[in-house]
C-alpha cells in the first residue's frame, strides 16, 4: 500500500518498479525471473528475493507476461527520469529534453553540440573506404536515454535589467543560441537490463568514445542495470574512467536479498562497490545529474 506522505523520489521509484512488472520483469515458462537464467542457481535466488521485496509479496507466475526487455527497460528508465529530473529546475535551471527519442527520432551523439563534427567525419568516411576501415562507425554512439540542454537566446541570458551579453562579446559560448543552434548533451545513460561480459565491455567502449570524441565538456555517462548478480555488476562498476557510476534498479532490495540468502561474498562485494562510490540506487541518479 502506498504512503501518501512519501517523497516524490520515493513515489517515482515505486512507480518505476511497478512499470517493470509484466513488461521487463516477468517469470518465464521455466518459472525463472527474466533477469536470471536457469544455469545459475545463485542468480535465480537473488533475482527472486529482489522481486519479492519490490512487490511486498511472493512473485506469482500467472500475472507476469513477457515483452522485449531491452526497449521496455529503456522506456521505464526514460519515464523515471522525466518524472524526477524534470522536477529539479530549482537545482539545475534550464530548458531540457529528456528521453529515448528527441524530435521523434532516436538521436546519435553527433546531433549534439559537443559531437556535431562527427557528422562531417562520418560523411567523409562513407566516401573513403580506407578511412572507413580505420574509423569504422563506433564513434557514432546512439545513447539509450539522453538528457540534453537547449541553448538559450540572449533574452533569457540578459535578465533583471542586466545586459550580460551583446553582439560584441562571448561569440563562441555554446550556451548562446546565437552561436549554437544545437542542443548540448548533458547526460548519456546506457540501460542494461542484464549484464554479460560483452555488454559490460560495450558500455565501457561507449563511455570512452564519449570522452575522447567530444569538443567541449564531457556529459554525464551513467549505466542503469537490473542485473541481480553482484559479480556481474562489479565487472562494469569496478574501476574508473569510462563511466561516472552504475545505478542499480533496486539496490536496497539487492543488499537485503544477498544478506537474507547468506551470500557473504556477494554481500561484501556489493558493500565494496557502494563504499567505493561505484554503485548507487536508481533514486540517486536524478540528483547526481544536477551536478
Amino acid at each position: 500500500m502506498s504512503d501518501p506522505s512519501a517523497s516524490l523520489l520515493a513515489k517515482a521509484r515505486r512507480d518505476f518498479h511497478s512499470s517493470l512488472f509484466g513488461t521487463v520483469l516477468f517469470i518465464n515458462r521455466d518459472g525463472i525471473l527474466s533477469n536470471a537464467d536457469k544455469a545459475n542457481k545463485g542468480r535465480i535466488a537473488i533475482a527472486r528475493a529482489i522481486a519479492e521485496r519490490m512487490l511486498g509479496e511472493a512473485v506469482a507466475q500467472d500475472h507476469l507476461i513477457a515483452q522485449k526487455s531491452g526497449k521496455a527497460f529503456e522506456e521505464c528508465c526514460s519515464d523515471f527520469l522525466r518524472a524526477t529530473f524534470g522536477k529539479l529546475q530549482h537545482l539545475r535551471p534550464g530548458r531540457w529534453q529528456i528521453g529515448r527519442w528527441i524530435e521523434e527520432r532516436r538521436p546519435s551523439i553527433a546531433d549534439f553540440e559537443q559531437y556535431a563534427h562527427l557528422h562531417k567525419l562520418y560523411e567523409i568516411a562513407k566516401r573513403d573506404a580506407e578511412l572507413r576501415a580505420v574509423l569504422q562507425t563506433d564513434y557514432l554512439i546512439t545513447p539509450d536515454v539522453v538528457i540534453a540542454r537547449l541553448s538559450e537566446p540572449d533574452e533569457r541570458i540578459n535578465v533583471d535589467g542586466i545586459a550580460l551579453v551583446d553582439g560584441s562579446i562571448a561569440r563562441r559560448a555554446s550556451i548562446r543560441a546565437s552561436n549554437n543552434p544545437l542542443a548540448i548533451l548533458h547526460a548519456s545513460i546506457s540501460c542494461k537490463w542484464t549484464l554479460r561480459s560483452d555488454r559490460a565491455q560495450n558500455a565501457r567502449t561507449e563511455g570512452l568514445n564519449l570522452v575522447r570524441n567530444r569538443k567541449g565538456r564531457v556529459p554525464h555517462i551513467a549505466v542503469v542495470t537490473g542485473e541481480p548478480t553482484p559479480s556481474r555488476v562489479a565487472s562494469l562498476a569496478m574501476g574508473t574512467g569510462e563511466i561516472d557510476c552504475v545505478y542499480h534498479f533496486a539496490l536496497h532490495e539487492l543488499i537485503e536479498a544477498v544478506k537474507s540468502l547468506g551470500m557473504t561474498d556477494s554481500e561484501e562485494l556489493v558493500q565494496l562497490m557502494v563504499d567505493g562510490k561505484r554503485l548507487k540506487d536508481i533514486a540517486d541518479l536524478p540528483l547526481d545529474l544536477v551536478i
